[in-house]
């Protein structure tokens, strides 16, 4: 059998082919290793150091233990911004699913025009954040707004909501930027999925005598399991470490009735200067976010055993 290059300068070189082709594939990977170790693994080890020191950045830590921890729990501020997130993130991701499943069914058919939609919807998740905040404050105006001017032709001027301005609405009008900006992601992975599912068994259900809606109980619903749990994770994930829309939409206003976890963490740091209480925070939202997502691989691991 001749032999290769490869493994003639392997064998000169008085090593394996199977460990010059390990060292080489290291070789590879390295960087992107060296940079989650640089810029991830290091920053997550010093967080959690200081959530339990008191430091200002500028005088010398000190070991307070579990005070920051007990300080966070007790702020009044803290509280409300866990409750937020939860509230955000729960209706977030039910919005999204939900809307990203019916618009990739929809886009599925052969309509006239249907990669235009495809794109034009998929556009607001590459859009620039600033551009669309921007544009939906001024959407979301109470005086003069879109929205409320089409929302005026059926309700009394007393009806209308106040939106970004108000502490009552601001909070759902972040909540439909949001699924706004993130359905036509999602959307994408559920058509790809569909796209896989076969053909035959939607025409094997329709021989049988099955309803549109019974093919989609029976045969779509089931086929797009590991899809629905790839886009639950990634959405609570993503809604539970929201900053840069609702930063631009209200930073956490008004009062801080859209104050999320991570503004919470942004303003202990750069504004209170208290890299402590800032950690604690930090810590306490990875954990709430290691532990949803360990909670669905448990349950995904469960069901696709049961399936």
């Amino acid at each position: 059998m001749p032999r290769t290059a490869t493994g003639t300068a392997a064998k000169r070189s008085g090593m394996s082919l199977n460990t010059r082709n390990t060292l080489v594939g290291m070789t590879f990977i390295l960087p992107n290793f060296i940079g989650f170790f640089c810029f991830v693994l290091i920053p997550v080890a010093f967080s959690f150091v200081l959530s339990f020191m008191e430091w200002d950045g500028f005088t010398e830590m000190k070991f307070v233990g579990i005070e920051n921890f007990l300080n966070i729990f007790d702020d009044r501020v803290f509280r409300a911004a866990l409750v937020q997130t939860v509230i955000f993130s729960i209706f977030t991701v039910a919005f999204s699913m939900v809307l990203a499943l019916a618009l990739a069914i929809l886009l599925n058919n052969k309509l006239k025009g249907v990669n235009f939609f495809r794109a034009a919807i998929f556009f607001p998740y590459v859009a620039s954040i600033v551009a669309v905040a921007a544009v939906f404050k001024a959407m979301f105006m109470k005086d003069g707004g879109p929205i409320n001017e089409f929302l005026g032709l059926f309700l009394p001027d007393s009806m209308l909501p106040g939106w970004l301005a108000s502490t009552d609405w601001a909070l759902a009008a972040c909540i439909i930027v949001q699924v706004w900006k993130n359905m036509g992601y999602f959307m994408i992975i559920y058509l790809a999925a569909l796209q896989d599912i076969p053909y035959s068994l939607y025409e094997a259900a329709s021989i049988d005598g099955a309803t549109k809606w019974q093919q989609f109980k029976s045969i779509t619903l089931p086929m797009l399991t590991p899809s629905h749990f790839y886009v639950l994770m990634m959405l609570v994930i993503n809604s539970f470490k929201t900053f840069d829309l609702i930063f631009t939409l209200t930073e956490g206003g008004p009062g801080t009735s859209t104050t999320m976890l991570s503004q919470y963490i942004y303003n202990e740091s750069f504004i209170s200067w208290n890299y402590g209480g800032a950690s604690a925070a930090a810590m306490v939202l990875f954990l709430i976010v290691a532990a949803v997502t360990l909670l669905q691989f448990r349950v995904e691991r469960k069901f696709n055993d049961f399936m």
